[in-house]
């Protein structure tokens, strides 16, 4: 079954070289981590990753300086980080892309996310789409789903797939 949704991406474009702060969606295939979601604004969500309560001290550091450099914090007004729990609505859904994640290499680029859009407004260098998109995706994916990012030379554009890993009988696990 396919499905397509609609996304906006870096204002930048995309590349293979990511650098902190270069406003470009990382191109390259990554696994997805848990949902990130606001317990005040999104109440039904079905999904088969593991859910996290966004809290008003949570945060997303992408200070390079620092040894949780693209991990999740607590808010600490001494490490530079992106603020989790917002006014707009952006973050009430959102999914980490583990990209530089394991082992962060620093200056490689933080806090890449799949999360919302109502406009479509190109990113800091994110994955955003509609909520309504993003509660389908959420019913169709697990913890071994992947999204890979690629240039479409054909469209001149950056071509965003999601794909569930398959048993050997062709049946999604």
């Amino acid at each position: 079954m396919l499905f397509k949704f609609i996304c906006c991406i870096g204002k930048k474009g995309s590349t293979t070289n990511k650098k902190e702060g270069d406003k470009k969606t990382p191109i390259g295939s990554f696994r997805l981590g848990s949902l990130y979601f606001r317990k005040d604004r999104v109440s039904k969500i079905s999904t088969k990753l593991k859910k996290i309560k966004i809290k008003k001290s949570f945060g997303w550091c992408d200070d390079v300086k620092s040894k949780f450099y693209n991990k999740p914090i607590k808010i600490n007004n001494k490490i530079r980080h992106e603020k989790l729990y917002r006014n707009d609505k952006k973050y009430d859904l959102l999914i980490p892309i583990e990209y530089n994640s394991k082992k962060p290499k620093k200056n490689k680029g933080s806090a890449i996310f799949i999360h919302l859009t109502s406009n479509y407004k190109k990113t800091q260098g994110c994955v955003a789409i509609k909520e309504k998109d993003m509660l389908i995706l959420l019913k169709l994916i697990n913890k071994k789903t992947k999204i890979s990012s690629y240039p479409d030379s054909k469209s001149k554009s950056l071509r965003i797939c999601i794909s569930k890993k398959l048993n050997n009988k062709g049946k999604s696990r």
